[in-house]
């Protein structure tokens, strides 16, 4: 039985924000400002919920598989932003972690009418990917109802792929199909039923949280640095530069040299000036390794 949308905490009237077309401007923006303070609480609750999906998604990530989010609307642009910005984040290639909106590619900038409501385009969309048993998907909906992702998740469950869901709606729909449901209550929004606000603040926060978890677990960070970020930018070669400068107190033309003897890769580099490693023997430590530096730096202590 589909649940009703009148009853959706999204859709309930905000009594702190009845007003807020009379208020002044900066009343306008504590109001927004208070309730989005409310969000990090929410989450901090659903913990360990997340932390399941962090494990079953680096599971899948490890063995072979990707990480799909898929959802329509301000949802579906929430998991195409967070899944677009780890390849130039981690140095993953662009499949491993995708982003998949109903209404595709057009839908990011101006809204497909009417493909959210079809559970079939979902399953259509999982399927243009070749879905594999593999992979692991994750349902995005702040109403918990959206029929794209729930014939997404059913199609999903059906070839035997990990499925998980994050929605804003007490006991939604999509936490009943998802393996491994989160639900984040963040409650009436400022402007009623505007869910692009508190509850994709917080769909926005758990996706991070997801993803840079995973990526940690997967060796692309090194204490908190980024290793294994691609300098695709001016920007991101000074940072590059300024890891290597601030792990091996280093200057900057001895770290430009060691990033040019890695061809770039900041983790390799890395290797190469704490230890007296060529560059062969150094690439063959991090493959040994699965990749992760701290572990290529115990082997090598410990022979």
């Amino acid at each position: 039985m589909k649940q009703d949308i009148k009853s959706l905490e999204t859709e309930q009237h905000n009594h702190q924000s009845t007003n807020i077309d009379k208020m002044n401007t900066l009343d306008i923006l504590k109001t927004i400002n208070n309730e989005d303070k409310q969000i990090p609480s929410v989450i901090h609750k659903n913990l360990n919920n997340i932390e399941k999906v962090v494990d079953e998604s680096y599971k899948s990530l490890k063995d072979g598989g990707r990480l799909i989010y898929i959802g329509a609307g301000t949802s579906g642009r929430l998991g195409v932003l967070d899944a677009s910005e780890c390849p130039p984040t981690y140095g993953v290639t662009p499949d491993l972690v995708q982003g998949i909106m109903a209404g595709g590619n057009e839908a990011i900038f101006r809204a497909q009418e009417g493909v959210e409501d079809r559970p079939e385009e979902g399953e259509k969309d999982l399927k243009e990917i070749n879905l594999t048993e593999k992979d692991m998907v994750i349902g995005i909906t702040a109403s918990g109802r959206t029929p794209y992702v729930l014939g997404a998740l059913n199609y999903a469950n059906s070839i035997q792929a990990g499925t998980s869901s994050i929605s804003c709606a007490s006991y939604s729909e999509v936490s009943d199909v998802a393996q491994f449901p989160i639900e984040i209550i963040t409650g009436p929004e400022v402007v009623t039923g505007s869910t692009r606000m508190k509850a994709g603040t917080a769909q926005k926060l758990v996706l991070n949280m997801i993803s840079t978890a995973v990526m940690i677990k997967l060796g692309k960070v090194y204490q908190n640095y980024m290793v294994d970020l691609k300098a695709s930018n001016y920007k991101l070669k000074i940072r590059s530069i300024n890891i290597l400068k601030e792990i091996l107190t280093i200057n900057d033309s001895q770290a430009l040299e060691l990033l040019e003897q890695a061809n770039g890769h900041v983790k390799l580099a890395l290797l190469l000036g704490m230890t007296d490693l060529k560059i062969d023997k150094a690439k063959e430590q991090l493959k040994q390794s699965n990749g992760h530096l701290r572990k290529a730096l115990e082997g090598e202590e410990n022979k």
